[in-house]
């Protein structure tokens, strides 16, 4: 049971891998971006980029100015996309599972 789950998982993730991928790229470089224009290092930019992308967003760091804001909520929102890419792909894979073992 659990071998099916993993391969349809699996399976998911490889095609969805290029969107899921660019949307990676995507938060690092936004958070870069959000970091030259705050005088953050590196290692802070993409802290805040993938800590605001899952949402969890501490708040030790936090942008100032307009642009910087708005980026974050792009951040945010690809960030919401990838974890329901996930999710989705998750859920599709149990469902074919149980599917399978059905009568």
């Amino acid at each position: 049971m659990r071998r099916k789950f993993l391969a349809g998982l699996l399976t998911g993730l490889r095609v969805v891998w290029p969107v899921l991928s660019g949307l990676l790229v995507l938060i690092a470089g936004l958070g870069l971006i959000v970091g030259i224009r705050e005088g953050w290092p590196w290692t802070d930019s993409l802290y805040f980029a993938f800590v605001s992308g899952l949402t969890i967003g501490y708040g030790d760091l936090a942008p100032k100015t307009l642009l910087t804001r708005t980026l974050a909520i792009f951040i945010g929102f690809c960030g919401v996309l990838f974890t329901a890419l996930i999710a989705g792909i998750a859920v599709k894979a149990l469902t074919d599972m149980t599917k399978e073992d059905q009568p």
